[in-house]
């Protein structure tokens, strides 16, 4: 097997047209270069250069090994440059798990800059509407990270907070509490059907919206339930009640549907990965989100 030292001796040679040239680039003395290249073509069984007047030309046999050792040296360069961007997270594979309440949101802006800022890393986007199962899927290994809004607590996750913002309630353009001012009191949960989430699809979210309830004093009448965020939406818009979701969510802008921040509530995506992960990349992605959150106010 021919050492990449021994290559880069003969591109050497043949680039600088001789071994004097060639020595000085490469740091050696003019014998050691060429008794090094004498033993190569003793190995070989071949010429490699002949002399043209004051330099050296590579023979059909040298250009064929130049030719080739070129080829392998850039590959070799490219091949540690890689486990370097590897070793620094800037290359690799990521699958990140998100909500539709993430993506029409904050997250949509930081993942294009994490496509910017990480060019060689493989992002894999995995849209799930359940937290369980983001934060299951992360603790069994199919995703490296998710970003999520309630995820499971357990002690093999690390789940640090990434973006506030309030809970919105989205009301039917007809409906009275649609055109009263400022946030909506939690009261008013009780003052209209409400479209929900079905539990056996998001029970958590099913379970906070409740707790809203109980913390306001009311008891909830529920006029539908959607699987989906279109499908919510489309039904509050429909007259079929009131939803809550975050904030996020008023981009999606459905016509029919008017949304107002509710009063004194706030939620929280989430980064949530395997405590024992070591993926450089995850790490490379949880900096480019802290500075997107950086300049953000959780009152905005």
């Amino acid at each position: 097997m021919l050492e990449l030292r021994l290559l880069g001796y003969v591109v050497a040679v043949a680039e600088e047209g001789g071994v004097s040239g060639a020595a000085r680039r490469l740091g050696l003395t003019q014998p050691t270069l060429s008794r090094q290249l004498k033993d190569l073509e003793n190995r070989l069984g071949v010429e490699l250069f002949e002399r043209d007047g004051r330099h050296l030309t590579p023979t059909a046999a040298g250009a064929a090994l130049v030719r080739r050792a070129t080829s392998l040296l850039a590959a070799a360069d490219a091949t540690v440059e890689e486990v370097r961007l590897a070793a620094d997270g800037r290359s690799g594979h990521l699958t990140v798990a998100f909500a539709g309440s993430g993506i029409n949101g904050p997250l949509g802006a930081a993942l294009g800059r994490v496509r910017r800022e990480l060019p060689r890393v493989a992002l894999r986007l995995e849209e799930s509407f359940s937290d369980t199962e983001m934060s299951q899927g992360v603790l069994d290994g199919r995703f490296d990270i998710a970003v999520q809004r309630l995820p499971l607590r357990d002690p093999r996750l690390a789940a640090e907070q990434w973006w506030h913002e309030p809970l919105t309630f989205f009301l039917p353009v007809g409906h009275p509490l649609a055109h009263r001012g400022g946030p909506a009191p939690l009261s008013d949960l009780g003052r209209i059907p409400l479209v929900l989430w079905p539990r056996d699809v998001s029970p958590q979210s099913h379970d906070e919206i409740h707790a809203l309830c109980e913390r306001a004093g009311v008891v909830p009448r529920i006029g539908a339930e959607g699987r989906s965020v279109q499908t919510v939406l489309a039904l509050v818009a429909a007259g079929f009640g009131g939803a809550v979701m975050s904030r996020s969510h008023r981009t999606l802008r459905r016509v029919g549907v008017v949304p107002r921040d509710l009063a004194g509530t706030r939620t929280t995506l989430h980064l949530v990965r395997r405590v024992t992960d070591r993926n450089p990349a995850v790490e490379r992605f949880r900096e480019v989100l802290a500075d997107v959150a950086a300049g953000h106010n959780p009152d905005e």
